[in-house]
């Protein structure tokens, strides 16, 4: 047997036989360490002899998956209907976005009904108790721990029966003594991970992981363990705004893309149970520039408020600010404004913002983008209306996914005027429901 070494990025994992100044992956300057891997096995040196393993076909008998039920809906909601116990759950967000608030917060219900045992290598067990006297949740049965040492970690819960629920908080800081790499080098979170992995599958036992997220907004560490792990949660938000999105990016027990909504309060989170109604802002008078719009973030329909100023540009080249959109969308949606609807609107400023912190990524905003933008710019208000559909390079105006979802959302918040792309699919709307159907952008102006 012979050892080797290998140099791996820090940044994004990739691996080089030899040291380089610059990672040609993720373009990042002295990220990359050497890192000693396994013994290589000699050539000729024969595996050992493997056991036949089982095969079943699809029609098998299966039990439901059992579910832990936190008792906090929208956390509930985005896990599928639950915790899956044996499963792995890696939560990223942003430093001071409320990780730690919300964990301690669901921890808290869990532990009412189930063994719940909290390790921390970032924080001591005094802090930990002073934010959950802050949460009035300090007289939750939680089991406390500040470690951050793999092998005792698992070392202690092989002998406690008892645990049912495992909190690492964060995976960056654990360490495993058998890895020469320092804490949050790539070979140790993806050790750390892979070894709790192991263990709570081996238990049974429901692991919640807690991730750093680097400045691109990705979880610190090796793409592989978003892999490793059996779901993916983002918890999203801005520190100037009070709204916290939990956002499932993958989930082997539930929908992906599904969508969770706080509000973060002087004592913790608190669920938005109707987010659509927050926001949206119900002006007295029809503003200019404001028309709502009916998203769908995984099987939740939402509406949210498309805010434009458009105003005269006193620079050769018009300024362009975008919030919570694609700005190279918004360049889209101009370009064929002028082409196909003859209206010139790029030459001034424009603003562009998705009210409430959101960040929309659905074509069907389309519509709406456009009529905010065309409100805005001939000072003349969209009374009370949503609007949904996806606009095409000639001017033509595209169906979306969901479309009765969407409806039926802005319908119970009392929207009485819908613009919708034509469609085959029958929507049923009551009479004192206005619907417009709209096939070109030039019938914008006249809605």
């Amino acid at each position: 047997m012979k050892q080797k070494t290998q140099y791996v990025c820090q940044h994004c994992g990739t691996v080089y036989p030899k040291w380089a100044g610059k990672c040609e992956a993720c373009q990042e300057w002295n990220t990359l360490v050497e890192e000693t891997v396994a013994a290589v096995i000699p050539k000729g040196v024969q595996h050992g002899k493997g056991n036949r393993i089982k095969f079943e076909s699809l029609d098998t008998e299966t039990k439901p998956v059992p579910r832990l039920m936190t008792d906090i809906n929208e956390f509930d909601r985005v896990c599928g209907g639950g915790i899956v116990p044996g499963s792995a759950v890696l939560i990223g967000g942003d430093p001071g976005i409320g990780k730690s608030t919300l964990l301690l917060q669901l921890l808290a219900q869990l532990a009412q009904q189930h063994n719940v045992f909290y390790i921390s290598g970032e924080e001591s067990t005094d802090q930990i108790k002073l934010r959950a006297k802050r949460l009035n949740v300090s007289k939750a049965p939680i089991q406390l721990a500040s470690e951050n040492k793999v092998d005792d970690i698992i070392k202690t819960i092989n002998q406690t029966p008892e645990v049912q629920v495992l909190v690492i908080d964060s995976i960056q800081t654990m360490f495993c003594t058998h890895i020469e790499s320092a804490p949050g080098s790539v070979a140790q979170v993806r050790t750390s991970a892979s070894e709790l992995i192991m263990l709570a599958k081996k238990r049974n036992i429901a692991l919640l992981l807690v991730g750093h997220v680097t400045k691109e907004g990705n979880i610190a560490g090796p793409k592989v363990l978003e892999h490793m792990v059996d779901t993916v949660l983002y918890f999203d938000g801005d520190n100037t705004n009070h709204f916290r999105i939990l956002r499932a990016i993958k989930n082997r027990f539930g929908p992906a893309n599904e969508l969770g909504i706080f509000e973060m309060a002087t004592k913790g989170l608190v669920e938005v149970t109707n987010p659509s109604a927050n926001f949206i802002m119900q002006h007295d008078d029809s503003v200019p520039g404001s028309v709502i719009y009916g998203a769908m973030e995984g099987t939740r329909p939402l509406l949210c408020e498309v805010q434009s100023l458009v105003t005269k540009s006193n620079y050769a080249t018009p300024k362009r600010t975008v919030v919570g959109w694609d700005p190279n969308r918004l360049s889209m949606i101009l370009a064929v404004l002028e082409a196909r609807g003859r209206i010139n609107i790029g030459f001034n400023d424009i603003y562009l913002n998705i009210a409430g912190g959101l960040k929309i990524t659905d074509p069907a905003a389309d519509m709406a983008v456009a009529l905010a933008l065309i409100s805005s710019y001939n000072e003349t208000p969209c009374q009370h209306l949503v609007a949904l559909g996806e606009i095409g390079l000639g001017g033509e105006v595209r169906p979306v996914a969901f479309m009765e979802q969407r409806v039926r959302e802005a319908i119970k918040l009392g929207f009485k005027h819908i613009i919708l792309p034509p469609t085959k699919e029958k929507i049923k709307v009551s009479d004192d429901i206005r619907v417009n159907i709209i096939n070109h952008v030039k019938e914008l102006t006249t809605v």
